[in-house]
């Protein structure tokens, strides 16, 4: 385990959301409560900080912030859930390294459970639940009515030393779990869950973060199981913060999108990345590392083993004409570094195709080694611009990487 990156204190003080007036009924609105029981945790500090609990029941509230020194502590059959008017959802900045929201110009609406500038702080119970109701926010995504980018469920920016855990989240608008410009987060025991067709629903997206966990949890959504990111474009490689020092293992779902990613969003860089032990069922891609011209940044030191799929359009892909750009202003000249990048006893049944690894031709990804790789006589590999090692994959990747190269 690497959840020894944040020390789990014990909360001298305990509070609940019913003493703020809160109500589980499904119907009442909650905002006041949840903003005032946070109000007094801020405002009225206790050594060993506080814990605000959330006793069964169903609490309807908008979006609130979190403060320092506190756990949020949901208990069995609790259900935190967001409501479906957008009209009262704040609006906030976009985020430096993206230079506008992530799906429309302009600012994004603040994510449901929020923390900007904060420490110390633990999202944890006996399995309740945070439940986005995102059905409303995909339904103006697909007609195309959506002003701002939609809000992720937990989003934490510029802040360390947080714990999530023990707790399910479901029907997130956008990102489920999204800490951006943080250091020491540990995310574990979580389990994700959003529709197949729901857009963009991201399980945990490390952004331009470090020291980062993930473990021991169930993933199941519309999107990328795990992506790591670190800004977009002309935009994060001004901000030039990468992501690096993250460790996932022990990750079991499902997703028409991929398993394991990295990218598309890397302008700043993302290094030092470990994940082992994945099982994957009912696949787009197993594992995907993607990047495009005008990111630059640089992809380095990533290794993936122990992972095994079972049903996927494609085992492995890396590639370098993925995703798409903020605005025209990006420079074309801007071309990602990929170096050393290795995949090792991957296992998989009823996989499509093998792999495709594209480079760039003014950027040839390098060092890419793969080992004991069986993906059971699925079609070839296609490579370009790329130059590696192979040993013992089947079936047997492209002449690119060659068996006897150091």
């Amino acid at each position: 385990s690497c959840s020894n990156i944040v020390a789990l204190g014990h909360r001298t003080d305990n509070i609940s959301i019913t003493e703020f007036g809160g109500v589980g009924d499904g119907r009442t609105l909650n905002t006041k409560a949840f903003r005032e029981a946070i109000y007094r945790v801020q405002h009225l500090p206790r050594e060993g900080g506080t814990l605000l609990y959330v006793p069964p029941g169903v609490y309807l509230t908008e979006p609130f912030n979190l403060t320092s020194h506190m756990t949020l502590y949901l208990a069995a059959g609790a259900v935190i859930m967001a409501t479906q008017d957008s009209l009262n959802w704040p609006l906030i900045a976009p985020l430096p390294s993206y230079g506008r929201g992530r799906e429309r110009p302009g600012g994004r609406y603040m994510s449901f459970i929020h923390g900007d500038g904060v420490q110390d702080v633990v999202i944890t119970g006996e399995n309740g639940t945070i439940d986005g109701q995102g059905d409303a926010w995909w339904n103006k995504w697909r007609q195309g009515t959506l002003q701002f980018t939609r809000p992720n469920l937990v989003e934490f920016v510029n802040s360390r030393d947080i714990i999530i855990s023990n707790v399910i989240f479901k029907n997130s608008p956008f990102w489920n779990i999204h800490p951006v410009y943080c250091s020491n987060v540990v995310v574990r025991y979580v389990t994700i869950l959003a529709p197949r067709d729901s857009p963009n629903t991201d399980g945990i997206d490390p952004d331009s973060s470090s020291n980062v966990c993930i473990e021991d949890s169930y993933i199941s959504t519309g999107d990328d199981l795990v992506a790591v990111k670190s800004g977009w474009d002309e935009y994060g490689i001004a901000y030039g913060r990468p992501s690096s020092d993250i460790t996932i293992r022990r990750i079991t779902g499902s997703s028409p999108f991929a398993g394991i990613a990295i990218g598309s969003e890397t302008s700043g860089g993302v290094e030092n990345v470990l994940a082992e032990h994945i099982n994957l069922y009912n696949m787009g891609i197993g594992i995907h590392i993607k990047t495009n011209t005008g990111r630059g940044g640089f992809i380095k030191n990533i290794t993936m083993s122990h992972v095994y799929m079972e049903e996927a359009r494609k085992g492995i892909r890396i590639s370098g004409d993925v995703g798409d750009h903020p605005d025209d202003k990006f420079d074309a000249n801007a071309l990602p570094l990929v170096k050393g990048v290795t995949i090792k006893n991957v296992w998989g049944m009823k996989v499509l195709q093998a792999g495709l690894i594209q480079g760039l031709r003014n950027s040839p990804f390098t060092d890419i080694c793969l080992y004991d790789i069986n993906l059971h006589g699925t079609p070839p590999w296609k490579c370009s611009d790329v130059s590696g090692f192979a040993h013992q994959v089947s079936p047997w990747p492209c002449s690119e990487l060659s068996s006897n190269q150091q």
